[in-house]
């Protein structure tokens, strides 16, 4: 049973795109790995740009450059 753990800022993230990463990354494990896409959980957190840092910045900084 994959578990796949998709971590993304809360930028823009409609409900179509997240179904869009749902199905893709399901059908990726099943045409590489032969897995059974029944079984195949996909989770993804939206992480506020306040808690997400690249460089010792905050994105939320980053973004405001």
């Amino acid at each position: 049973m994959p578990y796949v753990n998709i971590k993304i800022t809360n930028e823009q993230v409609t409900p179509e795109k997240k179904k869009a990463l749902i199905c893709g990354v399901t059908q990726l494990l099943v045409d590489v790995m032969d897995k059974n896409p029944a079984t195949t959980v996909v989770v993804i957190d939206e992480i506020n740009t306040d808690n997400w840092g690249i460089g010792g910045e905050t994105v939320t900084e980053i973004r405001k450059k």
